[in-house]
């Protein structure tokens, strides 16, 4: 990789996922700021990160990152839980500095989190997550950073990411997978009033997520904080909002092959619309 220009760049913002469910944090950002340009970029020949140590996930996200900025992203989203939790920091503390020091790179967890202060009164807030998220304790390390009160219970669901890449999401056999998870979370911590889905593939569940989830209980989604997060953060820094192109534009780049990309696709964006899509090698 060569060394990057330092010159300004104008460009679109770069949305990075690990796999597909960074589509549904992208759908949400595009109904906010609709007017901008987006370059989405899925490592879907690498997926899943949730299994992988953390070095390997910081590595994988570094490439596609670097990858983004060569195409003139000035601002990238790690629209990827794990890589939110696994190699935000490290990009932003050590590698920034030396790639870009204009460019950024920003998180979804951190503006999940914010939300929490003022949705929970209970202070007992759920977790459903991939293992290596639950893992990490990303999501109660933050949380006890803003608020030191709240009580943060998580629980693995390893099977969902699978029912929603499969097209199972509205199957029968995914009641009782999603059942399961959320019983197994409220018999953890019966005072819990609020439950984040702290997995972009998630949201695709939700209808089931809903039917088993005692009324009374708020469901988080990351979508339409992460997308008002961006608005506010846009808004304070005019110095990277002036270089986000804006011609409505949305192209997407893979590492796997267009014609596997697509259907996948499909299923997280209910577009019929064309995709512009490249695949791409690292």
């Amino acid at each position: 990789m060569g060394s990057m220009s330092k010159s300004v760049t104008c460009g679109p913002i770069g949305i990075f996922d690990s796999g597909y469910g960074g589509l549904t944090i992208l759908k949400h950002i595009r109904e906010t700021l609709p007017d901008y340009d987006f370059l989405y970029f899925g490592d879907n020949a690498r997926t899943p990160y949730g299994t992988r140590s953390f070095q390997v996930v910081y590595e994988y996200t570094l490439q596609c990152v670097t990858r983004l900025f060569e195409m003139g992203c000035p601002l990238v989203i790690l629209a990827c839980n794990t890589a939110s939790a696994k190699a935000l920091r490290t990009i932003q503390q050590i590698d920034l500095p030396k790639i870009d020091a204009s460019r950024r790179v920003l998180g979804i967890i951190r503006p999940t989190v914010e939300s929490i202060g003022e949705l929970s009164s209970s202070r007992h807030v759920g977790l459903l997550a991939t293992p290596g998220t639950v893992k990490s304790l990303s999501y109660p390390l933050e949380i006890n950073k803003l608020y030191p009160d709240i009580r943060v219970t998580g629980e693995s669901c390893p099977i969902w990411v699978p029912l929603v890449e499969n097209g199972e999401s509205q199957s029968p056999g995914a009641d009782f997978f999603v059942r399961r998870h959320i019983d197994n979370l409220l018999q953890k911590d019966p005072l819990i009033d609020t439950i984040i889905l702290g997995c972009t593939h998630y949201p695709l569940l939700l209808d089931k997520i809903r039917q088993y989830v005692p009324e009374g209980i708020k469901i988080v989604c990351q979508g339409e904080y992460v997308a008002r997060s961006l608005g506010d953060y846009l808004q304070r820094h005019p110095e990277i909002d002036s270089r986000c192109t804006r011609n409505y534009a949305c192209s997407f780049l893979t590492t796997e092959s267009v014609e596997t990309f697509l259907p996948a696709a499909s299923v997280f964006l209910d577009s019929s619309r064309e995709l512009d899509v490249k695949s791409v090698t690292l």
